[in-house]
């Protein structure tokens, strides 16, 4: 089962990821060039945040149970993905790795060039 540790690392993986707690000690805040990707609730029921296309969006919360519009973020965008086993690891990796992409495809011509220089 993925638990935010193994969130943690995936994130960390990716070039340019930051990771920080901007709006309180339970929310872990994983950023890419200062523009968040992916939320992390650290009390029960833990779950997280990630950005996503709103057709994705709405035919993921359709097919799992687990998968809701993103709580306080814009409900079109963002799912909340509670992390209690029922959905396939593989895939709650591979939408982190969704949420980053679309995240760093919007950043700027100049801050991308910026992302390709850093680690």
């Amino acid at each position: 089962m993925v638990d935010i540790e193994k969130v943690r690392k995936h994130c960390f993986k990716k070039r340019g990821v930051t990771e920080g707690f901007p709006f309180d000690d339970e929310t872990l805040v994983f950023k890419v060039m200062n523009k968040i990707f992916c939320l992390a609730n650290l009390t029960p029921p833990l779950s997280i945040n990630l950005k996503c296309y709103p057709e994705l969006a709405v035919e993921l919360r359709e097919k799992y149970n687990a998968v809701t519009p993103g709580y306080h973020m814009n409900k079109t965008h963002w799912n909340t993905i509670a992390l209690d086993g029922s959905v396939p690891n593989k895939e709650i990796l591979s939408w982190i790795d969704h949420s980053y992409e679309i995240v760093t495809n919007g950043l700027t011509k100049k801050v991308k060039e910026e992302l390709m220089k850093s680690k």
